[in-house]
């Protein structure tokens, strides 16, 4: 007998709907699963726009590794240390990876902050830290604010096993989306109205999916709003080494240290990071809590048991992150990669008339596409997103699985491909823009000519207006100059009419 036909034999836990896997969010990844790019065998597939990945510097990290065959276990220069990392470790992690770690978090922070060692908390990647955060500081029903539009799935690493709420701090480009003190002032006491107990706020800084960095002012202010709250602050800095142009990158940690404990409760700070964003290592699993509370990091370690970093993953990383020449040029070429990528992205954007918030960090852009939504609702906007994921064939993720408040913003990866992919991708983005455009002009010029027409406007809208619509359905799209030898003959009858 099938579970999936008695789900009374199953929990609550394992089938409630708060894992988001039906969410457009992860449907985009299934329709490119279904139907993947590939330059020669599928050119007409799904190009995976949707997926934040670092695929740019995997060539710098490749060589070391060739140069350094002793850091792997499984060499023959390496395997003499076979036994000895393949026998049980402790919970706390090996001590020279715990070491390499806080220094390579301290160089991508500049120098300007030093990390203890023991303080760091070992996890299955960041997804993994993300919840034993949430385990150790609240209780199921228990909430956490954060600012939108955020990582959509934060509410399943938060709260689908917890059972924490998270609840969105809506916020708008009227200001690039920053979070301001009021909006959070706001959000707070209307959780507390609807008996929400407010457990923390949680950021991510630099922003997915915005791109953008939260500034010091911005920084002190949340962390004097916790402390006023008696709240707790959990900051994820997972993609604090993607800064690829000013301004630099500022870690709560060197904000806790400015303020003094005098005013800023330490106990209240807790830092989650990894290495899959920076590095580009999400395989690898690495991620960390770090946490200036004795009593998290004491709770943290005996949850980490259930997600921890395989040792052998420890030794090769441990080598590499200890090599500070390695570490300083992978961190500079890494930052020149990613913004000459970035500027041309943006470049072909711009060409293609469509533009985007401005951003110095991550790897993605927040595309504005509100111009090309019928109406400025969220269903418009699914619309619109069914359109680039079937027609388009391109996954980008629609703002509202963001939990962004205005309709027609999405994320567009670019850092996950190749060059070749990507100029593919702007290629169809431009000739996609260009042919609505076409559409949009049209039917602006007849509102504009207010023509009276010989034939009825039901007939016109249906022959000309709507070749959008044929576009859409076809899988030939139609060229910009089929378009205009049907509806600029008819505009023109139309008007000697």
């Amino acid at each position: 007998m099938e579970l999936s036909k008695n789900p009374q034999l199953l929990s609550n836990i394992a089938t409630n709907e708060r894992h988001g896997e039906n969410s457009p969010y992860f449907d985009g990844w299934k329709a490119y699963e279904e139907n993947p790019y590939h330059p020669i065998k599928n050119k007409d597939g799904v190009i995976q726009m949707g997926l934040s990945e670092n695929q740019i510097c995997f060539d710098l990290i490749e060589e070391w590794i060739k140069k350094n065959p002793k850091a792997s276990i499984c060499t023959s220069e390496g395997v003499d240390e076979f036994k000895n990392i393949a026998i049980f470790q402790d919970y706390h992690g090996l001590p020279e990876f715990r070491q390499a770690l806080a220094s390579f978090m301290g160089r991508v922070r500049g120098g300007r902050v030093r990390f203890d060692p023991d303080r760091i908390v070992m996890s299955g990647g960041a997804t993994g830290a993300n919840e034993l955060i949430m385990f150790c500081l609240a209780d199921p029903g228990d909430a956490f604010l954060v600012p939108s539009p955020y990582y959509p799935a934060f509410d399943r690493d938060m709260g689908w096993r917890t059972g924490v709420q998270i609840l969105p701090v809506d916020c708008d480009s009227s200001n690039g989306f920053l979070i301001t003190k009021a909006a959070l002032e706001a959000a707070y006491e209307k959780a507390i109205e609807d008996n929400n107990k407010i457990k923390g706020l949680l950021l991510a800084n630099p922003s997915n999916p915005l791109g953008t960095l939260l500034d010091r002012e911005t920084l002190t202010s949340l962390v004097s709003f916790v402390n006023e709250k008696n709240i707790h602050l959990v900051c994820d800095e997972i993609y604090s080494a993607t800064v690829f142009k000013s301004p630099s990158f500022t870690s709560i940690s060197e904000i806790i240290e400015e303020m003094g404990s005098e005013i800023c409760n330490r106990d209240l700070i807790h830092i989650v990071y990894s290495l899959s964003k920076d590095m580009g290592l999400p395989g690898f699993r690495v991620g960390i809590v770090y946490s200036y509370n004795d009593a998290v990091v004491s709770c943290g370690r005996k949850m980490s048991s259930f997600g921890l970093v395989s040792s052998q993953t420890q030794h090769l990383l441990a080598s590499m992150l200890l090599d500070e020449e390695f570490v300083g040029n992978f961190l500079e070429e890494s930052s020149r990669r990613l913004a000459k990528r970035h500027e041309m992205f943006m470049k072909g954007l711009e060409q293609a008339g469509i533009t985007c918030l401005k951003s110095n960090a991550g790897l993605f852009v927040w595309m504005d596409l509100r111009w090309l939504l019928k109406e400025q609702t969220e269903e418009a906007e699914i619309v619109l997103w069914r359109v680039i994921i079937n027609e388009v064939k391109l996954n980008v993720s629609p703002g509202s699985s963001f939990h962004c408040t205005e309709p027609g913003w999405f994320r567009v990866c670019f850092a996950n491909m190749d060059y070749h992919t990507v100029e593919v991708a702007l290629k169809r983005l431009h000739a996609f823009a260009r042919q609505e455009k076409l559409a949009i002009s049209s039917t602006r010029y007849l509102r504009n000519h207010k023509l009276q027409l010989s034939f009825s406007f039901e007939r016109y809208d249906k022959s000309c207006v709507h070749v959008r619509t044929l576009f859409h359905r076809t899988r030939c799209p139609l060229t910009p100059q089929y378009f205009l030898d049907i509806s600029v003959p008819m505009v023109r009858a139309a008007s000697r009419t």
